[in-house]
């Protein structure tokens, strides 16, 4: 299967963090913060990856991740030079994607439960819309908002609405068919100057092709995008693996789907056994 991870954030809410390093590549715990989605990626099944990353950045993010053939996976990147919203992404990957089924997750946010992978399972298999998820949180108004009817339908999503009707956000998962490439060329830019991918959404909605998961309550996600969540999200992660519950893992999670072998976990480890991480992956193989 395809991902898609978009990186291209100039993380401006970071300043000055981001000034020198772009946002995914920041340390969130004791790993690089584009780990965690592409861990999420893995959990998938995704073997060939998009990364949409800023100019610039090439070398940096070649240097931590290459072509993923560590991982046993294919990793590629494009530049999105100037930021028009998610569902440019859209645009960006659309030779990659070819009209097949993918995955698109944002570089900044960070999911844990420990059947992440069996919640994600029904959308990746689905092979005809868009399936996303839903998830609850105290104050709605700053995403995109998903109402559900009394059978548990979505039925409307806004974004960013003053007087929320529910609850449920939509987080940076989206899984979806080949038609999104095809509605992303039909968007016209909102009035904060992007393609918002709300208005994929609605348009899978429209056509009555849109799925909409609403997470277990005790799933944890971050949208590490300001000096609080990052500090939340590291403080969290930090406090899980200090009980065994390892995160973002990608090395572990390629050796769980096949991809390398125990052997190649453990050179992978050898390589930085002076860490934390590297001990870890040790142990594992």
């Amino acid at each position: 299967m395809k991902g898609i991870i978009l990186a291209a954030g100039k993380g401006t809410r970071l300043y000055p963090m981001t000034k020198p390093v772009c946002k995914p590549l920041l340390p969130v715990y004791d790993k690089p913060l584009i780990y965690y989605p592409l861990e999420v990626l893995l959990q998938a099944n995704v073997n060939e990856v998009l990364i949409i990353i800023p100019p610039g950045e090439e070398t940096a993010f070649e240097t931590l991740l290459g072509d993923g053939s560590e991982l046993g996976i294919s990793i590629t990147y494009e530049i999105q030079s100037v930021a028009r919203g998610i569902a440019d992404a859209l645009l960006i990957g659309e030779k990659f994607i070819d009209g097949d089924n993918f995955c698109l997750m944002l570089g900044d946010n960070i999911f844990y439960h420990p059947n992440l992978k069996n919640m994600i399972e029904s959308a990746y298999d689905k092979s005809i819309g868009a399936t996303v998820f839903g998830y609850w949180v105290e104050d709605p108004r700053p995403f995109g908002v998903v109402e559900f009817d009394q059978n548990g339908r979505a039925i409307s999503i806004e974004e960013k609405p003053q007087e929320p009707k529910s609850n449920y956000i939509i987080p940076g998962l989206y899984f979806y068919d080949g038609q999104a490439v095809d509605i992303a060329k039909g968007l016209k830019p909102s009035a904060r100057g992007e393609l918002e991918i709300t208005d994929v959404n609605l348009e899978y909605l429209k056509r009555q092709q849109l799925q909409v998961i609403p997470f277990e309550k005790d799933l944890l996600w971050f949208d590490a995008g300001n000096a609080d969540s990052l500090f939340q999200a590291a403080s969290a992660i930090r406090s899980l693996q200090k009980k065994g519950q390892y995160i973002g893992c990608i090395e572990e999670q390629a050796y769980k789907n096949g991809f390398i072998s125990k052997e190649q976990m453990r050179r992978l480890g050898e390589r930085i056994s002076m860490s934390e991480y590297g001990k870890y992956l040790k142990r594992r193989s």
